[in-house]
């Protein structure tokens, strides 16, 4: 079927709009195949997904892997959710950083890394954290994504990743903090908090858990960093909350705080 034979809100989906992101865009099927298509059917979707993917088309190719690895209008296949994942990497490496479908071919790096970590035997695919750190840094450095900055990040703290290394760690953290990503705002404040392996800044770490903490409201991320917080908040002087919570008021907003 071709695409322009869709009805509006089937080609919408195929297609990435200004600013959106790989997670708009899984929410976005995710939508429709709930039923918020107007009508449209699974069947005639999945049939223009997969010739747009067919063409080559990325934002086709990640709206298959992310139904085929979550079970989203199809039965689910992790060896079908690589393939199509692994695809938009290996094509689009090289495109522009800072293009319309910059995000989705970094967080296909970032899938495809998660898939090397692991494993993937049904696949073919060995364990293999060496090669998932590469894809990560690749998805970190060339096209600047904020997951895997935290990711990176997070590695910088592990003897058995990249070696325990805090500085490199805040660096890649507060990269990543910076546009927005809680969690590694939550991870950077209480580093500096506590002046974990840096030097320690209560105030600051307290504004970036405070900034975290309205950034993940109500997601999955929210108990954990409230639980930072809390405790950073308890060890306190009742001027650093105040400081900290004028200095999150005042800058929250740039770095993605409400």
């Amino acid at each position: 079927m071709a695409v322009a034979a869709l009805p509006a809100k089937a080609q919408a989906v195929l297609s990435a709009l200004p600013g959106e992101t790989a997670a708009d865009a899984a929410l976005n099927m995710a939508n429709i195949l709930d039923g918020a298509g107007g009508g449209i059917s699974g069947d005639t979707l999945l049939s223009a997904l997969e010739d747009a993917a067919a063409a080559g088309q990325p934002m086709a190719l990640w709206q298959l892997g992310v139904m085929y690895e979550n079970g989203e209008g199809v039965r689910k296949d992790p060896v079908k959710a690589f393939g199509y994942f692994s695809q938009i990497a290996d094509e689009h490496a090289d495109a522009a950083p800072q293009g319309l479908e910059a995000d989705i071919v970094a967080q296909s790096f970032v899938k495809v890394g998660e898939y090397y970590r692991a494993g993937l035997p049904e696949a073919g695919i060995p364990k293999d954290e060496d090669y998932s750190n590469k894809l990560m840094m690749h998805a970190a450095s060339y096209f600047g994504d904020a997951d895997a900055q935290y990711r990176v990040g997070k590695l910088y703290l592990d003897d058995n990743e990249l070696g325990d290394n805090p500085l490199q760690s805040a660096r890649w953290l507060s990269l990543a903090a910076r546009k927005g990503h809680a969690g590694a705002q939550a991870q950077l404040g209480q580093m500096l908090f506590k002046g974990d392996g840096i030097a320690p800044n209560r105030v600051e770490g307290l504004m970036w858990l405070t900034v975290a903490s309205r950034r993940a409201a109500h997601t999955p991320d929210e108990q954990w960093i409230q639980a930072m917080l809390k405790d950073a908040t308890a060890a306190a002087t009742p001027e650093q909350r105040a400081e900290a919570i004028s200095m999150a008021d005042s800058l929250g907003t740039r770095f993605g705080g409400l």
